[in-house]
Order: structure tokens, then sequence, then C-alpha cells
């Protein structure tokens, strides 16, 4: 049995107009997770959705809904998303005065939790908050607008991220997803996963595809990111 990887749709770039049906398509066609871009146009220049959207969408889909909070403050927000359906919350540690606090808020809240890193943001965050951690999302382009091209430097980063979790797990048993967030597709997810990343986050590449009425549009797109994921 190989590695195990996730496909995670992200609704900054499906058709907001016809939001619970582009979910609902996207997971039957073989996705897995819901990724929530939060962006408050203070921490990152654009302004996207809050809970009630998340809220919105919790009866819609039993997929795993994961909210990426591009805000600062954090702290505020956190359980609002937790209370409107949220299953994995995580942060960027520049929105954080309190890491370690806002990561238990987000338990406490009764959610797994996750940093986000940045291109630029060094990984020294997570070394002293791994046993609270279920998830670290690297940052593949600079975060604030959809259908940015993936900034290669990512990938070494992802191998050192990888070899850290890597160790956490040989130590402590428990396992942290690693995600990818920004600029994937069919032509590179491949490396991607080859650099340690199990879980991608797909928006442009996968809501571009076919038309809005066709509800199997998306069935040749994430099997084709299945395919080459399937060469690793």
């Amino acid at each position: 049995m190989g590695k195990q990887f996730r496909i995670a749709p992200s609704i900054l770039s499906a058709n907001f107009a016809t939001l619970g049906l582009e979910v609902t398509n996207a997971i039957a066609s073989g996705a897995d997770i819901v990724h929530f871009d939060v962006m408050d146009n203070h921490f990152v220049p654009n302004l996207t959705i809050g809970p009630l959207v998340c809220e919105a969408l919790r009866p819609v889909t039993d997929a795993i809904i994961d909210v990426h909070l591009m805000v600062k403050p954090v702290d505020r927000i956190i359980p609002d998303f937790a209370k409107a359906g949220a299953n994995i919350i995580t942060f960027h540690p520049e929105g954080s005065d309190h890491i370690d606090r806002t990561l238990a808020l987000i338990k406490d809240n009764g959610c797994k939790a996750g940093l986000v890193f940045n291109p630029a943001t060094p990984l020294d965050y997570m070394d002293y908050v791994m046993d609270k951690i279920d998830m670290i999302l690297l940052m593949s382009v600079n975060p604030g607008f959809g259908g940015q091209k993936f900034i290669p430097e990512a990938l070494k980063k992802l191998r050192l991220a990888r070899a850290k979790i890597d160790a956490y797990t040989a130590e402590t048993g428990r396992e942290i997803w690693l995600e990818i967030d920004g600029g994937v597709n069919v032509a590179n997810i491949a490396d991607i996963a080859r650099a340690g990343a199990d879980t991608f986050v797909a928006g442009s590449a996968l809501f571009g595809a076919g038309k809005d009425s066709d509800p199997h549009r998306y069935d040749s797109i994430i099997g084709a990111l299945r395919a080459e994921l399937g060469k690793v």
C-alpha cells in the first residue's frame, strides 16, 4: 500500500453562485477535503469569505472542511469557524501573538490545528509546538489571490518540513499532514509529492475545468491528478 494522498479543492476558485453544487461535484469526482480560504484584506490584500459560508456548506458535504485563516488577529474568529462546522483550522504564525495559545484554542473548540508558512517564513515556529499540530501547510505562492504560479523554492522547504515531521512521527507515533497550496497542477503534482507533500490544494487547476452545468466536469482533472500521484 502506497502513501495516502489527499486532494483538497480550494473553493476560492469555484463559482460562488452555485457553491454547494461545485463542492458536491468535486467530492463526487474523488476529491477528499474542502479547502476554505479566509482573507481579511488586512493580513493579505484580498477579502473573501467568513463563517456564514462555512455554516451554509456544512450540511452539503460530509467531507473534511479545512479552514485556512489568513487573518490578523486570528483568535477572535476561531470559535466562529469551529461552530460553523470546520474540522481543521490553520493559521499563520504572524497572525498570532501567542502561537501555542492559538493552537490550544483551536483544539479546545474541537478542531484539528495547523500552522501555515508563507514562502519566506522560516519553519522554526513549528519546532516547539509539534505536539499541538495536526497539519503543516506550506504556501507555494504568496497568499492573497488564486491562479498564481508555483514557486519552485517551495520544494526545498517541503523536503525540510517532511524531514522534521518524519523525525517527530518516528519518535511519537503521531502523524502530521503536510499540505501544499498554490499553483498545484497536473504538471507539477508528482514532483511536489516526491518532495514530501501528502495533501494538495488545487484551486484554479480544478475549478477552471469544464462547464459549470456538467456534474462530471471534475472527473478528468481529479483523475489526471491521481494518475500523476500514482507515479510517485
